[in-house]
């Protein structure tokens, strides 16, 4: 196996996805993995491979939960020898003191990786439309930016509400290490004077502006200077990271590497083969996305959650909700089997209710809902109706792919940025090779539905 040049935790499953495509479409070959695989494994099966990824969870873990889960993964981590180690994070950096806390992923990570003084924290991702200007933190809604304390989706988030688009007070209250910045004003300028205001600064935590390019690519070369000092490097950020990193990377002899061509051939596009979305996301945008198919054909199901969960008729439900996808696909019909309709939607006060009369916690939501997304995925598979998957909704989209038994994914396409169409690695024949495309709630364009049914593998 190539030296690794990096190895990322993704804190959630399509955050993961995120990072695997902006690696993966500047030639370097990335896997992403449910669970880390065995080092000898990894050279045995993927001798070729640059950059590899775990789909983590911790994104919806309780802060106390967090150490059990980050340690043994950190230590896998650093056991493949990788030049740089990245905690994923959301470009949208939602997070609190008590879930998915960043400030206690750092203190975890300065535990575990001591070689290094300072944690370098990299939130923007300008082709995501995400930036960090003087530590204030902006990302897009629609065609407009927003703040992120006034973003219309972030700062009303159901579970982790942003009400500070200041990164370093935002982080203060999740750890107590120093934070310091690089502003754009400290990104300007030749490398070394750049370099020399990086070692200037005494923080124990150092965040990174980025609005253009020039700030990504001077914050990749700070980056990859340290790495070089110390490997491997523990970093935390969004996407971002790879995309600073492999700026860096293809300015170095031996390190660039071929962009692929995933250009489809519309020769050989079969649009007849039907797909089968499952949203599990409440986002305004997957609602969009979701009435966009409607009106170009695709069938849409509410999913009775109600009778799903109930231990009397979940069986029944789950196989009269089969019996109907199963009829619908193999006439040839897309369907699109639904939790809700953006953030109002009735049934979000149902499915809370339904929880609470059952003594489940309201965040077990998303693991509950990706269980069961995976259940019905993996009946349809059985069914062989079809090999052709989307599943909406950042938090229960890892939970989903589990449930499946994927233990590797590939991007396969580009569909829309953080949202990829992937090839599936898995022991079982059924799910090998199965083309599964993963979306957070506030990824793709509104016809995106549309654009992965025209992707061919």
């Amino acid at each position: 196996m190539s030296s690794l040049l990096l190895a990322f935790y993704g804190d959630d499953f399509t955050g993961s996805t995120d990072a695997m495509e902006m690696l993966a479409t500047r030639g370097y070959r990335t896997i992403l993995f449910l669970d880390p695989p065995d080092p000898d494994e990894l050279k045995r099966n993927y001798p070729d491979v640059d950059c590899i990824g775990i789909a983590g969870i911790s994104r919806s873990l309780q802060s106390e939960e967090m150490e059990e889960e980050l340690v043994p993964i950190f230590e896998r981590l650093l056991a493949y020898r990788p030049s740089v180690v990245h905690y994923k994070v959301c470009s949208t950096f939602d997070s609190t003191p008590q879930i998915g806390s960043i400030g206690r992923v750092i203190d975890i990570g300065r535990s575990c990786f001591t070689n290094q003084q300072v944690t370098p924290v990299l939130a923007g991702a300008p082709p995501l439309a995400r930036y960090t200007v003087f530590g204030q933190h902006f990302a897009a809604a629609g065609d407009a930016i927003h703040r992120l304390d006034r973003h219309p989706i972030m700062s009303v988030h159901p579970a982790t509400p942003m009400d500070e688009a200041d990164l370093r007070l935002h982080l203060e209250k999740q750890t107590d290490l120093p934070i310091g910045l690089m502003s754009v004003l400290d990104l300007e300028g030749g490398d070394e004077e750049v370099w020399q205001r990086f070692t200037d600064k005494k923080d124990s935590v150092i965040l990174f502006d980025s609005l253009k390019q020039s700030d990504t690519m001077a914050a990749g070369k700070i980056l990859w200077r340290l790495a070089q000092a110390n490997t491997p490097l523990f970093v935390v950020g969004s996407s971002g990271v790879e995309h600073a990193l492999t700026g860096v990377w293809e300015s170095i002899p031996g390190l660039k590497r071929p962009v692929p061509d995933y250009t489809v051939n519309p020769a050989t596009t079969d649009e007849s083969n039907p797909i089968a979305v499952l949203s599990g996301s409440a986002s305004d945008i997957t609602r969009k996305q979701i009435e966009a198919a409607e009106k170009e054909g695709f069938v849409t199901i509410r999913l009775p959650l109600k009778d799903l969960w109930n231990m009397d008729t979940g069986e029944i439900a789950l196989e009269s909700m089969l019996d109907t996808t199963e009829k619908l696909l193999s006439a040839g019909k897309d369907v699109i089997l639904y939790t809700a309709k953006g953030p109002h939607d009735p049934s979000i006060p149902e499915m809370k209710e339904t929880l609470n009369s059952t003594g489940i916690q309201a965040d077990k939501s998303g693991k509950l809902l990706g269980q069961l997304l995976g259940r019905i995925m993996k009946g349809i598979i059985t069914r062989k109706c079809t090999r052709r998957f989307v599943v909406a909704g950042g938090d229960t989209s890892g939970f989903a792919t589990k449930e499946l038994g994927v233990s590797a994914m590939e991007i396969a396409a580009p569909v829309a940025p953080g949202a990829p169409l992937n090839r599936c690695y898995s022991c079982d024949p059924l799910v090998d090779g199965l083309e599964l495309a993963l979306k957070g709630g506030q990824l793709g364009q509104e016809d995106y539905f549309l654009r992965v049914k025209k992707e061919l593998l």
